[in-house]
């Protein structure tokens, strides 16, 4: 029996299955790296991450089945895209009689005609009704 095996596990043999083994362990242990430092960049807590992929190779599995969608930079730059965006629709309204979009400056509904502010007759600028004063120029609105 002992020859039989020494024929079938010859040296090369041996060092071919040395090398997988050792491969293995080697992506056994990237793996383990993987999870912890992908967890920490997405907000996940990474200890728990961590000591759930010292199960070999099915714990990094588990992680990247349920990791979070999202790395926190990716988060915080939509957030601040949306406050943006928001913003920058700050600067639109709707007319209250046809409902059509328009400008924060504007004096006229383009599309009905609607007056939708009182222009200041020192500076021109667009005021709002309630207005008593123009907070541009600083001149007193008539009534």
């Amino acid at each position: 029996m002992e020859e039989i095996f020494n024929m079938l596990f010859t040296p090369e043999v041996k060092t071919a299955i040395m090398l997988i083994i050792v491969l293995f362990g080697v992506l056994y242990v990237i793996s383990i790296i993987w999870v912890i430092r992908d967890s920490y960049l997405r907000g996940a807590n990474p200890v728990i991450w961590g000591i759930i992929s010292l199960i070999p190779f099915i714990g990094a599995f588990a992680y990247s089945m349920m990791r979070p969608p999202m790395l926190l930079s990716d988060k915080d730059e939509q957030a601040i895209d949306f406050a943006l965006k928001k913003r920058e629709l700050m600067k639109y309204g709707e007319c209250a009689k046809c409902g059509y979009p328009v400008e924060r400056e504007y004096l006229m509904c383009p599309n009905c005609g609607t007056q939708l502010k009182n222009e200041c007759r020192s500076c021109g600028h667009a005021l709002n009704p309630e207005w008593r004063i123009c907070p541009f120029c600083c001149t007193p609105i008539g009534q």
